[in-house]
């Protein structure tokens, strides 16, 4: 059986997706851009929690942008968008949020409180929906949409996270979608194993921008050990192979982390950080810059709505 349960605890509203036969458990922070906080099991007595997260509200709300958005949401762009201006119809746009340098960064929604609109527990999973109605507040975005996000916790350690944007506005909107988490699984990033089924990489410029060229690229495609690579890169995924389509393992610790990206996320974008602790593996539904550079770039009709959907599962291994 399943169970959801709201704990207050350093100043978070936690909502806890239980299952009760196995012990996992993730952790959702509604108020918190409606992040995974925690994603834990059992593994030889041991608790592991394979999410990286913040200590309190105060360290979310100081520190999301300098920690590196931490499990943000990336809405209604992803990753950098030049100058943080594009054109749509026959207007020019500017945002102001956020930027680190001379680009806008990851889209508006990422520290924005969404409100619970329902949950759902049985034997099978369970669920807890949410939802932010973004209203033209940011000039840059001057136009409206719903964003709903529903976490699901079923059997066997699967998490899945669907995210509907509905267009709530009297023309068409660009949108984009996708996620920032980053992953521990108790090692330097450089002991762990990485595969992803990718056909090409974006090639960026000197400022992490898209020239709009592809690079044929297969390193990863079967289990190979991080070692010292670095990673700042976005790739195209092979839809077309076998999921799990991203795997992050721990040998060491016999444990790893599967990523099932669903079509609607074609793009997969990598990061590690200089502390190589964690690493951030970002399933996304266009590259960055496409309201530029058309790579992935998507429009809603007025009332039209598109779906996005990935899973996490932590598989023990023997």
């Amino acid at each position: 059986m399943f169970s959801i349960n709201k704990k207050e605890e350093n100043g978070f509203e936690k909502f806890i997706l239980k299952d009760n036969n196995s012990n996992t458990f993730a952790v959702i922070l509604p108020a918190c851009g409606a992040i995974l906080h925690a994603f834990e099991t059992t593994h030889n007595g041991n608790n592991i929690n394979v999410i990286e997260s913040y200590t309190s509200t105060d360290d979310f709300k100081e520190h999301i942008e300098t920690k590196g958005f931490l499990g943000s949401k990336l809405s209604p762009f992803v990753c950098r968008l030049k100058q943080g201006t594009y054109h749509f119809g026959e207007k020019k746009y500017k945002f102001e949020k956020f930027y680190p340098g001379k680009h806008a960064l990851h889209g508006i929604l990422y520290n924005k409180a969404f409100t619970v609109t329902g949950q759902t527990t049985n034997e099978l999973h369970a669920s807890l929906t949410m939802k932010y109605e973004y209203r033209a507040e940011d000039p840059g975005y001057p136009f409206n949409y719903d964003c709903i996000i529903t976490w699901q916790l079923e059997k066997e350690n699967n998490l899945s996270v669907t995210t509907e944007c509905i267009n709530k506005d009297e023309g068409l909107i660009p949108i984009q979608d996708g996620w920032h988490p980053y992953f521990n699984l108790g090692d330097s990033i450089d002991e762990l194993q990485l595969e992803f089924q990718s056909k090409e990489m974006v090639e960026f410029n000197s400022e992490l921008i898209p020239t709009q060229n592809l690079i044929p690229y297969s390193e990863f495609n079967s289990l190979k050990k991080i070692d010292n690579t670095f990673f700042d890169n976005c790739f195209t995924l092979n839809m077309d192979a076998c999921q799990p389509l991203c795997v992050l393992r721990n040998p060491s610790k016999k444990i790893e982390i599967e990523i099932h990206p669903e079509k609607s996320y074609p793009y997969l974008q990598i990061y590690i950080p200089p502390h190589r602790k964690t690493i951030a593996i970002e399933n996304i539904s266009g590259a960055p810059d496409a309201f530029n550079n058309g790579m992935g770039f998507i429009t809603l009709e007025p009332g039209e709505s598109a779906l996005f959907k990935t899973s996490y599962k932590i598989k023990l291994l023997k």
